[in-house]
């Protein structure tokens, strides 16, 4: 009984993302998180578009929350805008950026969408970047398309630091699959040597230099 209380909650959660993504439409939403808090529910939006989701004087908001409530039967709805600054670093914004260059200019053009915005997502500050197409490109047969510049973790801890996310574009060919993988520029990576003027001083600095520096210095100790 507890099990199917879950599923039935975790399907209303599903339902209001959907609905929230649905309203506001592709290109303008990475995430919707619901926090439950004892007042009511606080549901973040964050955005790259912030103007456009809440609306004029908010009507936007207004009109979600009405819905929200009589829809979903939430007590006390609270949309809450959270702002991405850089949106070529958020995974899922570029990945329906894409889907919508694709059902706009046609798949025909997919090198170049995919070439452009990985250029985008690397001027951005990116440490590394992966565009995968799937589908129908260009030809009759289905194959996929990878995409990638800089440096990304496919396994292992530093993995989990990359954003991944994937969307869809419904184009005159048929559907493509799009997957996006970015590594943002604060990301901690264990095994990144950094070469500094110090290091290179070191490399640069010939080996029987080195040890007659540290014979003249065991000279100077000895004196």
């Amino acid at each position: 009984m507890e099990e199917k209380k879950f599923v039935n909650f975790k399907k209303e959660e599903l339902g209001v993302k959907d609905y929230i993504r649905g309203t506001l439409g592709k290109g303008r939403i990475s995430e919707v998180s619901i926090e439950y808090t004892p007042v009511g529910e606080k549901i973040i939006v964050a955005t790259n578009k912030p103007g456009l989701v809440i609306g004029r004087r908010g009507e936007k908001i207004n009109e979600m929350t009405s819905v929200l409530k009589k829809r979903f039967n939430l007590d006390n709805p609270h949309i809450e805008i959270k702002e991405i600054t850089e949106q070529w670093l958020d995974a899922q914004i570029v990945a329906d950026t894409i889907a919508l260059d694709l059902e706009r200019k046609g798949s025909l053009k997919f090198k170049l969408i995919a070439y452009k915005s990985l250029s985008s997502i690397m001027k951005s500050g990116a440490l590394g970047a992966e565009i995968v197409l799937s589908g129908k490109l260009p030809s009759d047969r289905a194959r996929s398309w990878r995409f990638a510049q800089g440096y990304l973790k496919k396994t292992g801890d530093p993995s989990k630091v990359v954003n991944r996310a994937e969307a869809q574009a419904t184009t005159m060919s048929g559907v493509v699959g799009i997957k996006v993988s970015i590594l943002p520029p604060n990301a901690h990576i264990h095994d990144r040597v950094v070469i500094d003027d110090k290091l290179r001083a070191q490399i640069r600095t010939p080996p029987a230099e080195k040890e007659e520096k540290k014979i003249s210095k065991k000279k100077e100790k000895k004196k």
